[in-house]
């Protein structure tokens, strides 16, 4: 499972022309989420924890020194199968990798109800449809999280 965060002071997401799902104005993070084909409950589980305690936002000093919980930051959630495109051969990504809808749906909504678990509040975009995703990018800080890292020894 991968995650793309991007640290925000507002964000919104829309699909067939309406708003769907908006955060802030205040600390917020939209998380980008993709879904591979062998990932499970322990993948959501661990990119939650990492996530919700993650020291990305600034204290007094303007070091990374605080987490979402402790800035009470808001989550826009939204599905992004593409993080899992293969580029390597040939023009055209190929997305193989990304587990198919109806267990990528299953895990998204299972992250986002262990996101509201941890105490975050929580908005969405909708699975499988094109949205427009409009944000404010805070810093710029943008990370990638991917589970299968908890798994690779630390350099």
């Amino acid at each position: 499972m991968r995650a793309l965060i991007q640290r925000v002071t507002q964000a919104s997401v829309v699909a067939e022309g309406q708003e769907v799902g908006s955060i802030g104005p205040g600390p917020g993070m939209v998380v980008f989420l993709g879904v591979a084909a062998d990932d499970q409950e322990p993948d959501a589980q661990y990119l939650v924890e990492k996530l919700v305690n993650l020291r990305i936002f600034s204290g007094k000093d303007g070091r990374f020194d605080l987490s979402a919980l402790d800035v009470g930051a808001e989550l826009l959630l939204v599905s992004q199968f593409t993080l899992y495109a293969e580029t390597r051969k040939g023009r055209r990504p190929s997305f193989t990798q990304a587990a198919a809808p109806d267990e990528a749906r299953r895990l998204y909504e299972y992250a986002a109800e262990r996101f509201r678990l941890a105490g975050l509040k929580v908005a969405t975009g909708r699975f499988q449809e094109h949205m427009l995703v409009r944000l404010e990018n805070d810093g710029p800080v943008t990370l990638m999280l991917d589970s299968s890292d908890r798994q690779k020894p630390r350099r």
